[in-house]
């Protein structure tokens, strides 16, 4: 899985009218998620969500697979990259938004669905 993009996040500032034009465009089916915020997950290659942007943030956000998150969070800072501590996704893995030396926003996503909910 490491370097495989394996979801895809779209910003929106109105999701009901994104969901609309993407289930236009693609067939996409959304189903939405229950959690603290408003999440919309859709099946396709790669998987993927529309979620309320936040603080103008704008495109695609990309997650790559990572088989060792803290190494490749170490590895991002060694080579003069940006990258957050992970964040767990309960039940399901960790993720960590991150930065390359040119200021290009990517994530991290490692599959573990021991993460618990505390």
């Amino acid at each position: 899985m490491a370097g495989k993009i394996v979801h895809i996040e779209l910003p929106a500032k109105d999701t009901g009218r994104a969901m609309e034009f993407w289930s236009s465009l693609q067939g996409w089916e959304f189903k939405s998620m229950d959690g603290p915020m408003e999440y919309h997950m859709f099946d396709a290659e790669p998987a993927g969500a529309i979620y309320p942007s936040q603080s103008g943030e704008r495109g695609p956000v990309v997650y790559f697979g990572s088989d060792d998150i803290d190494a490749d969070i170490a590895q991002i800072r060694g080579l003069g990259g940006q990258a957050e501590n992970k964040t767990a996704i309960p039940h399901v893995g960790w993720f960590a938004r991150c930065e390359d030396t040119e200021g290009n926003a990517f994530s991290l996503f490692q599959s573990d669905e021991s993460v618990s909910a505390e």
